[in-house]
């Protein structure tokens, strides 16, 4: 089975006629002189999960918007673009959709509009965040909005019929990369969710001395890495390209996370009958989305903007984060549930969604992932000793 994976809900006229967006905390933004047109940059996959909300946003306020264009690009790229436009004085990205890692990177160059002194015309975060999301929110240092959240991974995903028997421990997964050398893939961390879940993951897994500092507390880690390298072919630019060679029998086993486990599914990149599983020792490290805004936005847009970000935190809007099951489950703020979701959400997860999610959520820790500076030093420090061996 084959789901847009896109999906258009169903219903997004109604919004409006349900009062949503005439709520009081929509009701109190300043009008625009004129409705504005948005252009949203997405470095993170995003829109999957959050473009059906904002095309109902500006169909419901034409007086505020007068169209939003959306823009993809990857992850590693857009910090120096913005930061040459912001030198130029000519910035033409209002909002960006983007994980930690550009999140980091803008936090590091100081790229981000501080949104502390705004904090009155968002709804209040710590009420409406779900608590392992509000705990992500203060990667972003009031300069981002958590938009959506997963438990992430990371996991690996298997063929049974190619890997009957899948590694349950680090060591068993570098031994079977032995056995089977260049039947293991995943991307640069850098501009892969799975790939830095797995580089955040293996620190709890290996019981390195500090998981939360890549400098002074990974000695197990790099030193794994730079084992499980020697049996790697090459490391993906992205985490699309691991699952396409995955699911054409290319390479047997893959790291990855929820969502990337159930969308390729969802999609037919990847056969059904995968199968997933976690090594000893798993702690979960939670990902996220957020919404920032570039230094460099004009007022009149920054109002219209944060109406925007305080209607993507309802609960309506929400619900088509469960998109296909692409950042499972995704959600993030309280009291969203499935069967809120679009029907296609709802048939694709109903499928491809794996009962043990639920369980293995429960009964695992789950971390945080680092802090803007030390993701930082972790990408530059896989770049150079674990990615450099490989170009």
């Amino acid at each position: 089975m084959k789901i847009n994976r896109r999906g258009i809900l169903a219903g997004t006229a109604g919004l409006a006629a349900t009062g949503l967006i005439g709520r009081r905390a929509f009701a109190q933004a300043a009008k625009p002189a004129s409705p504005v047109t948005l252009t949203v940059a997405d470095v993170a996959g995003n829109l999957a999960l959050t473009q059906g909300a904002m095309e109902a946003y500006a169909k419901a306020k034409p007086d505020m918007v007068a169209r939003i264009a959306f823009t993809k690009a990857p992850a590693p790229e857009l910090p120096a673009k913005l930061q040459a436009q912001q030198k130029a004085g000519s910035v033409d990205i209002d909002l960006v959709l983007t994980g930690t890692d550009a999140l980091s990177a803008g936090l590091d160059l100081d790229l981000w509009t501080d949104l502390k002194p705004q904090a009155g015309k968002l709804p209040n975060l710590a009420d409406v965040l779900l608590p392992q999301a509000f705990k992500m929110q203060a990667i972003a240092k009031d300069h981002g909005v958590v938009v959506s959240y997963y438990p992430s991974g990371p996991l690996i995903e298997y063929m049974p019929d190619r890997t009957p028997t899948p590694p349950k421990t680090a060591q068993e997964l570098l031994d079977w990369t032995k056995q089977n050398p260049n039947k293991l893939i995943y991307a640069r961390p850098t501009n892969s969710g799975p790939g830095r879940t797995f580089l955040m993951g293996l620190p709890y897994i290996l019981k390195d001395s500090d998981p939360r500092d890549p400098a002074k507390g990974w000695a197990k880690t790099w030193e794994y890495l730079k084992a499980l390298g020697e049996n790697i072919e090459y490391y993906a630019t992205g985490t699309t390209q691991t699952m396409r060679e995955f699911g054409e029998g290319t390479r047997d086993i893959v790291i990855t996370t929820t969502g990337w486990d159930i969308n390729p599914r969802v999609l037919g990149t990847v056969p059904e009958e995968a199968k997933i599983g976690t090594l000893e020792g798993f702690h979960w490290v939670t990902d996220a989305h957020y919404m920032v805004v570039p230094k460099g936005v004009s007022e009149e847009k920054l109002g219209v903007l944060l109406d925007l970000m305080s209607y993507m935190l309802q609960p309506e809007a929400q619900a088509y984060a469960y998109d296909e099951g692409y950042f499972y489950p995704g959600p993030a703020v309280k009291n969203v549930t499935l069967d809120m979701a679009p029907q296609d959400s709802q048939d694709a997860i109903g499928e491809f969604g794996r009962p043990e999610y639920d369980q293995l959520i429960a009964n695992n820790p789950l971390e945080t992932p680092l802090d803007a500076a030390q993701i930082v030093t972790a990408f530059r420090m896989w770049d150079e000793q674990i990615g450099a061996a490989k170009k």
